[in-house]
């Protein structure tokens, strides 16, 4: 048995050793031939790619196949997650619209119980805010209307939620909003429900306080404010904000408007109040004056 052994592994080793060099030969021939720069050469290495490369396809095949399951699973995974943000959205979206629907019907209750009529002469320009350029106020912003556009200094400006400031200097195009934080702002408001007048001075902050409250006592946190429209500023009824007292219990206004994203504003046209000479015609029309009624004549 070891004679059997021996001799078999005399035949194998010489063709193992010639296998190894021939394998070695042609590798080195491979890289000898990828490396020889010559039109003929290349010619020959172009009919070995189109002769050798195409039946090594079906090598390729299961690699594919995993590389399109790889990539089909990442696509619905993708679109799972897509669906259920989808989904989350659509429910807060119906409860912002069950909350518009109720916010509406309540709306229309109370314009319908106190037959409010809204002004159809108090329209109003949307400007876009520009890079502020710099002004004397600290707290300002740029639009991008102006005289042509008929603005007038003085006007009340809006965002979508509530009074912004006032315009402070026109000019033909652009128009400077002077807005209700900064300190060379005063406005006169109201407080809602208990009526208090007071004064609402800026102090670049966003929390501007209230002054000249006719009766603190009666104000109470969560009160909305509102312009008041005495002195002809602004217009009556534009939302303000809400009271809210600070730490040293003295109270401020949180504003109802966005001053983080201030990106379009609207410009209010405002009409000023007619000048009122006689109070009694605000209760009647006036009557013209009849003439005396002649003097009786005497029988004498």
């Amino acid at each position: 048995m070891a004679n059997n052994k021996n001799g078999y592994d005399d035949f194998v080793r010489p063709i193992r050793r010639l296998l190894v060099g021939m394998s070695a030969f042609v590798l080195i021939a491979i890289f000898l031939l990828w490396r020889i720069d010559s039109p003929r050469v290349e010619r020959f290495r172009a009919a070995l790619v189109d002769r050798f490369v195409p039946s090594f396809s079906w090598l390729m095949l299961p690699v594919t196949h995993l590389t399109v399951m790889a990539e089909g699973f990442e696509s619905y995974a993708s679109l799972y997650e897509q669906n259920q943000e989808l989904r989350r959205e659509l429910q807060q979206m119906k409860a912002w619209k069950e909350a518009a629907l109720q916010l509406e019907q309540k709306n229309a209750k109370l314009l319908d119980l106190n037959q409010v009529r809204l002004d159809p002469a108090l329209t109003h320009v949307t400007g876009v805010v520009l890079a502020d350029s710099g002004s004397p106020f600290r707290q300002s912003v740029l639009l991008n209307v102006g005289a042509r556009d008929g603005i007038l200094d003085g006007w009340a400006v809006m965002d979508g939620l509530g009074l912004v400031g006032r315009i402070s200097g026109v000019g033909d195009s652009t128009s400077r909003v002077i807005l209700l934080t900064d300190s060379n702002s005063r406005i006169p408001v109201t407080i809602e429900p208990s009526g208090q007048h007071a004064l609402l001075e800026g102090d670049n902050t966003a929390v501007p306080p209230l002054d000249f409250v006719e009766n603190p006592d009666l104000v109470r946190p969560g009160d909305q404010v509102v312009s008041s429209g005495d002195g002809g500023l602004f217009p009556a009824g534009l939302l303000v904000g809400q009271v809210a007292e600070g730490p040293d219990r003295r109270l401020k206004v949180r504003l109802a408007a966005d001053y983080e994203r201030l990106d379009f504003l609207r410009v209010l046209r405002s009409r000023p109040a007619p000048h009122i000479d006689d109070p009694g015609s605000l209760i009647a029309p006036a009557v013209p004056p009849q003439p005396p009624a002649p003097a009786p004549k005497s029988n004498g």
